[in-house]
C-alpha cells in the first residue's frame, strides 16, 4: 500500500478541486455569490476528513474527491442561509452574501449551491451511490431540523442540557459524522466500519461545539478570531448559560436573570459579570470536562476502526490538531 503521512497531499488536492470545480456562469448574479462564498477559505475541516476516511480502506482515495467537495458546498450553502436568518454582516471576516449582493440573491445562490452539492455526489460509484445519497439526505434534513430548534430556542428561557445538546448535534455535528462515514462508504469500508466513523465524528463535533461556546467566554481574543464574549452579550442559548441558569440560585440567581433582561447596559460589563457567575459555579471546569468526555468518546470509536494502523494514526493525529485549535 502506498503510504500518505501528510496530511498537505490532502489539502492541496482538495483545494484544486474546489478551485476547478463548475459552479455554473449565467447570469453572474447568481452564481458569483457562490464562488465568493467558497473562497472565502475556512479549515476544509470535513472534506478533508472524507478523504482521510477514503484512505483508511485503500490508495485510491481521489475518488473521494467531488464528493469531499460537495460536502463543503453543502455546509457553506447551510451557511449563507445562516447568515441571511442571523442578519450576520460579516463571515470569515468578509461581508455576507446577503450584505454583499442582497437577500433575494443569498436564498437563491443558497438553492443553486444544493442542487450543486448533488451534482458533485453524483461522482460516487454506482455500488455506493444509493447509500451515499440517502445518508446524505437525511443529514441534511437534520441539519435542518438543529437550524430550527435553534430558533425555537430564542425565544425560551428553560432549554434543558439534554434539548441543546441534540440540536447542536443536529445543527452541526452530524455533518461532520457523515464526512467521515461517506469517505468509507466510497472506499469500500463495511457498515461497522462506516459507523464507527460517523459515530465518533459526531461525538468530535460536540466537542467542537462546546469549545467554540467556551472560547467564546474564556478565549484568548487573538486567537479565537472573534469577539470574545459575544454570545454573553448576545443572550446567545450556549452550554454554559444554560448549565449557570439550572445551577444558579439564590442572589447569583438574581444577579444573572438581571443580566439576561437588562436592555441597557455596557457589553464589557455584563461580559464581566456573568463570567464571574459563570466562575463562582464552576461552569468553565464542567464544560471542560464534558468537552473531553466528547473527544475521548470520539477517539475510542476511531481506534475500533479496523484498518491499517499507520492510516488510522494519520486520522487521529489530524483531529488532535483540530482539537488543540483556539480559533
Amino acid at each position: 500500500m502506498t503510504q500518505t503521512t501528510n496530511p498537505l497531499v490532502f489539502l492541496e488536492a482538495l483545494h484544486q478541486e474546489i478551485q476547478q470545480t463548475d459552479y455554473g456562469q449565467q447570469p453572474a448574479e447568481l452564481y458569483d455569490p457562490i464562488s465568493y462564498i467558497m473562497n472565502l477559505g475556512g479549515k476544509r475541516m470535513r472534506p478533508l476528513l472524507t478523504l482521510m476516511a477514503a484512505y483508511l480502506f485503500g490508495d485510491n482515495w481521489q475518488k473521494a474527491l467531488k464528493p469531499a467537495v460537495a460536502v463543503e458546498v453543502f455546509h457553506n450553502f447551510t451557511l449563507m442561509h445562516d447568515d441571511i436568518m442571523d442578519q450576520a454582516p460579516l463571515r470569515r471576516g468578509q461581508p455576507t452574501v446577503h450584505e454583499k449582493w442582497n437577500h433575494n440573491i443569498a436564498i437563491l445562490s443558497g438553492d443553486v449551491m444544493l442542487v450543486n452539492a448533488y451534482e458533485l455526489l453524483l461522482d460516487v460509484e454506482t455500488p455506493y451511490l444509493k447509500k451515499v445519497l440517502s445518508r446524505f439526505n437525511r443529514t441534511a434534513a437534520e441539519v435542518c431540523e438543529g437550524q430550527q430548534l435553534d430558533m425555537n430556542f430564542e425565544t425560551r428561557w428553560d432549554v434543558t442540557e439534554a434539548e441543546y445538546i441534540e440540536m447542536i448535534k443536529l445543527k452541526t455535528s452530524v455533518l461532520l459524522g457523515f464526512a467521515l462515514e461517506m469517505g468509507a462508504i466510497i472506499a469500500g469500508a463495511d457498515d461497522e466500519n462506516s459507523q464507527l466513523l460517523r459515530e465518533g465524528g459526531i461525538d468530535i463535533g460536540l466537542g467542537f461545539q462546546l469549545k467554540d461556546d467556551l472560547l467564546d467566554v474564556y478565549g484568548d481574543p487573538a486567537k479565537f478570531g472573534k469577539q470574545v464574549g459575544g454570545d454573553i452579550i448576545a443572550n446567545k442559548k450556549t452550554f454554559l448559560l444554560i448549565e449557570a441558569l439550572q445551577q444558579a440560585s439564590g442572589p447569583l440567581k438574581d444577579e444573572l436573570i438581571g443580566w439576561l433582561r437588562a436592555t441597557d447596559f455596557d457589553k464589557q460589563e455584563k461580559v464581566r459579570a456573568v463570567t464571574g457567575i459563570y466562575d463562582q459555579l464552576g461552569i468553565r471546569q464542567l464544560t471542560e470536562n464534558r468537552i473531553n468526555d466528547y473527544f475521548t468518546r470520539g477517539f475510542a470509536n476511531f481506534q475500533q476502526v479496523v484498518a491499517d494502523p499507520a492510516r488510522k494514526a494519520l486520522l487521529l493525529d489530524f483531529t488532535e490538531q483540530l482539537i488543540e485549535r483556539e480559533s
